[in-house]
This record gives structure tokens, C-alpha cells and sequence, in this order.
């Protein structure tokens, strides 16, 4: 299948996503917020890889929200009798924003880890973008900067909900406050991202590495492990325990253990089921 904004590719049991608008500096048009939640769940959905690969093409990774929807926007408006009244500027403003903010959601719902391979500025929404996926690597070119407080906007497609739980808090407010650019060295020393490639080609190879090594686990476990980090993140230390419990007991294939010991002593990859396809 095509898409305007991405090249999908499939391999080794990793799944490749490319954002394709490099003349675009990658800005997410009207397309991006509608082909990514459905890229992201056909590949879960039919289990077509074990690991996602998020990277990109050009200068910039992304240059966030496309500025050409608000101007049509307003040239939608542009005919005062047909202009909507306050109210329901306000509920279509809203059920945008929930569009938007569902569609990073995505990658945080989806089974899979989802790696972001970052070159040059992952600007507004590319923080968005980046801050959903379970691990993130950079250039050294690489730059974040929370773009809509330069543009008079307060960050709402996820910014605040994840970064704040990635990096200290005052440096979250002073980059959100400012609107400065990060650097990908300061990226890592405040543990945005696990680490700095000297360009995008030694990126990409590190990476799609690291992708393998997540591939040839169990990919229940890999799974599972995603679920009770991301349970962990967001409950008390009780209930993450508790659920982990639970989830064990429901979950746990003794089969697989056998397997991963078996794989192990003979220095062979182990034969794991793939995650079943979604109804």
C-alpha cells in the first residue's frame, strides 16, 4: 500500500516507517495525522513485524504541524454566513486536538517498541512524535524544541504528559517556556534519548541493530514488558506489582522459557510464536 507521507518497508521482522515529505521538512499535513494510526495499526494488528523503526528523510526529522491547516482553516472561514458561531469553533477545535493527541497514542498502544531514529530538528509535533516511541537515538545534528510557544500555541498533542515524565521537570518548563532548541548531546545527558550517532546512515545502522536484538525475543515477553513499563509509568508501585502478578500468571508460557534456555545453551536464535493477529 502507498502513502502521501511515509515509505513502509519490512524486514528481519522489524517494520521500517519512513516519514516521506523531506521537500516538507516532513511538516505533518492533513495525511500524517490520518496514515500514521493506520500504518501503526496494520502492522500490530496482523503482526507483521516484532519491532517498529520510526525514522526520517532530509534536513529535519520533522518540522511539526504543517502551517498550511490553519490558513485553510481560515480561508474556510473566510464567508461570515457560513462561519461557525464560538461554541462550535470550540467543540471542532477540540475533537482536533483529541484527533491529534489519538494519534500519537498510537505508538504508545501499540504492542510493539516503537524506536525513533531522529536526524536534524524533531520540532513541535516531531517532540510529540518522538516522546510517544519507547526509545529514541539521534545525530549529532539533532535538535528538540517545543515550537508552539514560539508560534503563540500551548503544546497539546502530548508534549507535556510525556516529557515530563522523560526528563526533569524544569528543564521540560524552561524548553516549553523558551521555545530554545536542544541539542542531541544535552538530549542525552538528561536521558531524552539513549544515544548520539555521529550522522544518519551510522544511526540508522545502530539502530536497525538494536531492533534485531529486540526481534529475536519472545515477542509476548517483549509485549508484556512494554505493557508493565508503561502500566509502571503511570500507577503506584502496589498496583504496578499487582498487575504484573496478574499479568504473569495469565500470560506466562513455560514453553517459551524451556525454549529461550534451550536457544541460549546451543547459541542459536530461539523459535517464538509472533504475537496472534487481532480479531
Amino acid at each position: 500500500m502507498s502513502y502521501e507521507c511515509f515509505n513502509v518497508e519490512f524486514a528481519n521482522n522489524i517494520a521500517h516507517v519512513v516519514l516521506n515529505r523531506p521537500e516538507k521538512r516532513n511538516a505533518m499535513n492533513v495525511a500524517f495525522w490520518r496514515e500514521l494510526p493506520q500504518i501503526i495499526d496494520d502492522i500490530d494488528s496482523h503482526a507483521k513485524a516484532r519491532v517498529i523503526v520510526i525514522s526520517s528523510t532530509g534536513p529535519h526529522f520533522s518540522a511539526g504541524l504543517d502551517l498550511s491547516m490553519f490558513q485553510g482553516a481560515a480561508g474556510n472561514n473566510s464567508d461570515n454566513s457560513n462561519r461557525p458561531n464560538k461554541n462550535q469553533r470550540a467543540v471542532a477545535s477540540y475533537n482536533h486536538i483529541l484527533h491529534m493527541q489519538k494519534t500519537f497514542n498510537c505508538l504508545e498502544e501499540c504492542r510493539l517498541p516503537v524506536i525513533a531514529a531522529i536526524q536534524g530538528g524533531a520540532i513541535g509535533g516531531g517532540v510529540d512524535l518522538s516522546t510517544a516511541c519507547d526509545i529514541r537515538y539521534a545525530t549529532e545534528d539533532a535538535f528538540f524544541t517545543i515550537q508552539e510557544i514560539n508560534i503563540a500555541l500551548t503544546a497539546d498533542a502530548g508534549t507535556f504528559p510525556r516529557l515530563v515524565k522523560l526528563i526533569p521537570e524544569g528543564v521540560v518548563r524552561e524548553l516549553a517556556y523558551t521555545g530554545r532548541a536542544m541539542p542531541a548531546t544535552e538530549a542525552q545527558q538528561v536521558g531524552l534519548v539513549n544515544k548520539v550517532y555521529p550522522d544518519q546512515a551510522t544511526m540508522l545502522e545502530g539502530v536497525m541493530q538494536i531492533a534485531a536484538q529486540i526481534a529475536s525475543k519472545a515477542p509476548v515477553a517483549v509485549y508484556g514488558s512494554k505493557r508493565m513499563i508503561n502500566y509502571a509509568r503511570d500507577h503506584s508501585t502496589a498496583d504496578a506489582l499487582d498487575y504484573i502478578s496478574i499479568w504473569n500468571t495469565s500470560m506466562m508460557n513455560n514453553e517459551e522459557i524451556l525454549e529461550a534456555i534451550s536457544a541460549k545453551a546451543e547459541q542459536r536464535d530461539g523459535a517464538y510464536v509472533d504475537l496472534p493477529v487481532k480479531s
